[in-house]
Formats: C-alpha cells, structure tokens, sequence
C-alpha cells in the first residue's frame, strides 16, 4: 500500500492519528474503520467473492480495493460511499439469484488489514488502495453484475460436481461408448 493509500484510508477512522499511528509502529495490524464516510463495504462469502474478483479483473471491470478475511471467509469489496441504492437496484435487475451479502454503510464498521499484511495474518489485501480511488458511478453496477454471474457459475459448477464426483465419473460413458452431454 502507498503512503497516499494510507492516507485515505485512516481518515476514515475516528481518529485518524491514531491510526496512522498504530499502522507507523505495526503495518501488519488490521484497524476498525467506519464505513460509510469515504466507503461502503460489501462483504460476501470468499468463494464468490474470488470468483467475483477474478470475473472482474479478467474482463477490466472496474472496481476498488478488496479485503479478505480469512478466518471469517469473506470478501469486502470497497465502493463509494452511498452506493447502496445503485448496487441494489442493479444487483435486482439481472436475472440470476443473487449471494447473500452484507451492505456496511453509514453506522457499520469494517476490520481491514495494515498497509503490509504478512502471509497468514487473518485481514489481506486482494487489492490495497493505492490512492484516494476515483469515483465510478460503473463500480457497484460491475459488481453487481459480477456477483451474480458468479454465483450462477459456481452454482453449475457445484451441480456438475454432483453428476461427475470424480475424473474416472466423467470420463466412464466414454469408455463405456455412451454419448455425454458434451459429446
């Protein structure tokens, strides 16, 4: 994380001194931040929440800065503050089920890592701030929309798993001389 980045993201706290100041003698120690002042926070359950940051970075979509939570086994995915209403509108606009996730804004608080979190410590960056990120109105909607194709790929994913549990499952009708669903 850049010296910019932690700027931005410790005038977020209550008391950004401290802050700084905590980050100055641990930059591995995570710190509650509160949201809904320079961001929101939408956090879902970190196989959709990879699979979503890879749709988005695979397909140049915008998008902000994301924490992991390893112990909690989710995502945050940070976007402007008062977003809520865009997500919403077009997380409900397309056609697949959406994940559950959780929408931290004004009166939520969000733990995220220090700037130089170390391998194995339970808050990571998947992608820190490097920056005060500049607003895009494309953010929630990219991520809405990722979100939900994500979901609906690991749920085919999870029923192809069910039919074919293992690699001699699939390749079985083949060697039996039936046509699978590909052939």
């Amino acid at each position: 994380m850049t010296t910019r980045g932690v700027e931005w993201l410790s005038a977020a706290a209550d008391d950004p001194a401290d802050c700084r100041a905590t980050w100055a003698d641990d930059p591995r120690a995570p710190y509650a931040l509160a949201a809904g002042r320079f961001f929101d926070v939408v956090t879902v359950e970190q196989r959709v929440g990879m699979e979503t940051f890879d749709q988005l970075l695979h397909r140049g979509l915008p998008f902000g800065p994301l924490v992991l939570d390893y112990k909690a086994r989710r995502v945050g995915f940070l976007l402007g503050s008062r977003s809520q209403e865009t997500f919403v509108h077009y997380l409900a606009q397309e056609d697949g089920t959406p994940p559950t996730y959780r929408y931290l804004g004004h009166g939520s608080v969000v733990v995220v890592p220090g700037p130089m979190p170390m391998s194995g410590d339970r808050y990571q960056w998947l992608r820190a701030p490097t920056r005060r990120p500049i607003a895009n109105p494309l953010r929630p909607v990219a991520l809405a929309t990722m979100l939900v194709a994500s979901t609906e790929l690991l749920t085919r994913v999870d029923r192809y798993g069910e039919r074919y549990p293992s690699a001699a499952a699939l390749a079985l009708p083949i060697f039996e001389g039936t046509p699978t669903d590909a052939g």
